[in-house]
């Protein structure tokens, strides 16, 4: 009514209210009633923006990699930032241009900027894995960025959500990766295999070490009981030894006796010795000296005759 209006904005953006081009006031969350015809509003938005971006680099080997992130800011000066973009609303909050996209879309080429000079320093193998390098190097240069700190804006955060190649390349690293987990497999087989042979080995060896030790084990045996025959033996033949000794010195006794017993008559005639005998006497003994005596005087003997009576009772028992 008559150009009157009213203005009501929130605590997340900076409010300034020109007139006559004096600024009246400004502030974040300001309302007031304004004339429409002379004033002039400007919203500067002060909360966190998270922008996301994707886009396309190059690595130190002239392979394509594409980054996908976010970058996080706020407006930490919207007075300075208000002099460069054009935040002019009209009394009902819209922008009357498009500069407040143009902040976005710097901030994008600034980062864009910053990591292509990171991962231009690095291979594709080593840029796929350095995505913490990367946004390390790229969040300091931004908020150390001359064309940020220009623009009044404090960089609050830097993401990166992927850094991927060309779909041949992905596929040329992944069939690479694959082989060397493929190689990596083999060899795993093969260290094992090797290891049971090591262990088959092993027990082998610790076999072949019992069945020598067992079989050293019964040579100290049969030495022990060959050396304890041997001293049996040697105790036996001591024994017999001594046996025979024995023997002698008894049949030594004996011949001794028996000399000693026949030393009074080993100088008497057998005749003498055999008629003084108990047998002497027998009829039959002494017709069979009388024929011993014949024979030795058998050429003396011109003639004899021996009746069948007197050998029928020789003969007889």
């Amino acid at each position: 009514m008559f150009g009157i209006r009213y203005l009501k904005t929130s605590p997340t953006t900076f409010v300034m209210h020109w007139k006559g081009g004096q600024l009246k006031r400004s502030g974040p969350g300001l309302s007031f009633l304004f004339y429409a015809p002379t004033s002039t509003l400007v919203g500067v938005p002060i909360g966190s923006t998270d922008i996301p971006f994707v886009f396309t680099l190059a690595t130190a080997d002239f392979q394509t990699i594409t980054a996908q992130g976010q970058l996080t800011y706020r407006v930490a000066a919207p007075t300075k930032l208000a002099t460069l973009l054009d935040y002019t609303i009209t009394p009902d909050g819209k922008y009357v241009s498009d500069d407040p996209q143009k902040l976005d879309e710097r901030l994008v080429n600034v980062t864009q900027i910053l990591s292509q000079a990171v991962l231009g320093r690095l291979t594709l193998r080593a840029a796929l894995v350095a995505s913490d390098q990367v946004v390390e190097g790229v969040l300091a240069g931004v908020k150390t960025s001359d064309a940020v700190a220009m623009l009044g804006v404090e960089v609050l955060g830097f993401a990166l959500v992927s850094l991927r190649p060309t779909p041949e390349m992905a596929r040329a690293l992944e069939a690479e990766a694959r082989e060397a987990l493929q190689r990596n497999a083999d060899l795993a087989v093969y260290d094992r295999r090797n290891a049971a042979v090591e262990q088959e080995r092993k027990i082998k060896e610790s076999e072949l070490s019992t069945e020598i030790a067992v079989e050293e084990k019964k040579r100290l045996i049969r030495e022990t009981q060959m050396a304890a025959e041997i001293a049996v033996e040697e105790q036996r033949g001591k024994l017999i030894d001594q046996k025979v000794a024995h023997d002698k010195q008894e049949a030594d006794a004996r011949a001794y006796a028996l000399e000693a017993a026949l030393a009074p008559i080993k100088d008497v005639d057998w005749k003498t010795l055999l008629a003084v005998s108990p047998a002497g006497g027998d009829p039959k003994l002494m017709i069979a000296l009388a024929f011993r005596e014949l024979a030795e005087n058998a050429t003396k003997i011109g003639e004899m005759n021996i009746t069948p009576d007197l050998l029928q009772s020789l003969t007889k028992r």
